[in-house]
């Protein structure tokens, strides 16, 4: 009966810095970084990645019976920085070689489940979302080279492709009128116009679009209301960096090459 399996966020994290103890402590010798003084103001940034892994049933009879779709949550520790007391900058002591390798990416959550099937993704990862948010508040204190040393987690859900990103901030299917999931361009816009695009979503817009798009506060028909919200259909449950998305990055390609 059980759809998912997972570690718990702050466990996972732990596991991913002891396995990383000898990366930090030779990113603290090479800055010349007096080891006892660095005891506290560790940065910790994070990539998160959540992707549906297709079809995964048992082919050939013989194994459990399970649904076709599965999705796996993982996160790669990008970078580690430490903020010495005694200095200004701070100085970055680890650097993943290999950020979108599969060996750098830790698998955090697996389940049994359709990437389109947002209620049971939303009843998944709320509680992986719920702990993100306890530890972007707090510290973890952790013994690395023999010194208990302090870490602040920093989490940019950059891993994300675009029709996960749709899943998870409540907005329409990727085939939808609102092509992007940043801003409120129509298909029909975009066409017409390949420059003049900012990002103007926020995670918090989003929400307050879904409480209109409920409650309907105008008493408006499905496609005046549709119009108002811009493709918001859904209460979003992960928030979303406003980072360059592939959409904007095309838009901005294709106006340099249309200038040269």
């Amino acid at each position: 009966d059980t759809i998912t399996r997972r570690f718990r966020y702050d466990v996972a994290l732990v596991s991913a810095l002891k396995d990383l103890e000898e990366d930090i402590m030779e990113g603290l010798r090479e800055s010349r970084m007096e080891d006892s003084a660095c005891t506290s103001g560790f940065s910790v940034m994070i990539k998160e990645c959540c992707d549906g892994m297709g079809d995964v049933s048992e082919k050939h009879g013989g194994g459990p019976v399970v649904p076709e779709k599965a999705v796996r949550f993982s996160f790669t520790v990008m970078s580690i920085s430490v903020l010495a007391d005694d200095v200004v900058e701070e100085v970055t002591i680890f650097t993943e070689p290999k950020p979108n390798s599969e060996l750098s990416c830790k698998p955090l959550c697996l389940m049994f489940v359709d990437e389109s099937d947002r209620e049971t993704l939303t009843a998944v990862l709320g509680p992986i979302v719920a702990e993100r948010n306890a530890m972007k508040e707090s510290r973890l204190i952790l013994s690395i080279g023999g010194l208990p040393r302090s870490f602040r987690f920093h989490f940019r859900g950059t891993g994300y492709d675009e029709k996960m990103v749709r899943e998870m901030e409540g907005l329409e299917a990727s085939g939808s009128t609102y092509i992007c999931t940043l801003c409120d361009s129509t298909r029909a816009e975009a066409s017409q116009n390949m420059v003049l695009h900012s990002i103007t979503r926020s995670h918090e817009e989003n929400l307050e679009r879904y409480e209109i798009w409920r409650t309907n506060p105008f008493s408006e028909s499905v496609d005046e209301l549709r119009d108002r919200v811009k493709g918001i259909s859904a209460k979003p449950f992960m928030e979303t960096q406003p980072t360059l998305d592939a959409l904007h990055c095309d838009i901005g390609n294709a106006a340099e090459f249309y200038k040269i």
